[in-house]
C-alpha cells in the first residue's frame, strides 16, 4: 500500500498522538528519564494501515496496544527527530493537534541538545509536557 503525504496528515489528524511520558529513573542525571512517542492505534482488521505508516516513516513497530487494537509506535529519539518531525514540518498537520506536535517538537529538540539530562531543562520539559493534550472549555464548547 503505498501512502501519499497529505493522506498521511489527514489519517494522523485523525487517528494520531504525539506524547511525552516522564519517568522516575534513579539512574539519569536528572533522575527521570523522558519518554517521547508518536503513535497510531488502529482496529486489528486495518493492521494493514500501521503497516503502511511504518513503511512510509521507514522507522517505528507494529504491536498490540490492548485487546483487538494494534498500534505503530516510534520511540527513538533519533527516528523521531530525523524522520518524524521533519515529515510533519514539510507537511503541517490541519487541526489543533498541530499545537501538541510543536510541543512534542519542542521537546525532542531540548533533548537533542541534552536538555533532558539537566534539573533546569527536566523542568522544562515538564511544563511543556504538562501542556500536551488540554482542551480548553469555553461556554461548554470544546476546542
Amino acid at each position: 500500500m503505498q501512502l501519499e503525504a497529505q493522506w498521511v496528515v489527514g489519517f494522523v489528524d485523525g487517528e494520531g498522538c504525539f506524547h511525552v511520558d516522564l519517568n522516575v529513573h534513579a539512574e539519569m542525571p536528572a533522575g527521570h528519564q523522558v519518554l517521547p512517542e508518536f503513535t497510531v492505534v488502529q482496529h486489528e482488521r486495518d493492521i494493514q494501515i500501521l503497516y503502511a505508516l511504518k513503511a512510509f516513516f521507514g522507522c517505528g513497530v507494529v504491536r498490540r496496544n490492548h485487546g483487538d487494537r494494534m498500534a505503530y509506535r516510534v520511540h527513538s529519539k533519533e527516528h523521531l527527530l530525523r524522520k518524524i518531525l521533519p515529515f510533519f514540518m514539510a507537511h503541517p498537520l490541519k487541526t489543533k493537534k498541530n499545537i501538541d506536535f510543536l510541543k512534542f517538537r519542542d521537546v525532542l529538540l531540548l533533548m537533542e541538545t541534552d536538555g533532558h539530562l539537566t534539573r533546569e531543562g527536566l523542568d522544562a520539559i515538564r511544563a511543556i509536557a504538562s501542556e500536551m493534550h488540554t482542551r480548553k472549555v469555553d461556554k461548554g464548547v470544546s476546542r
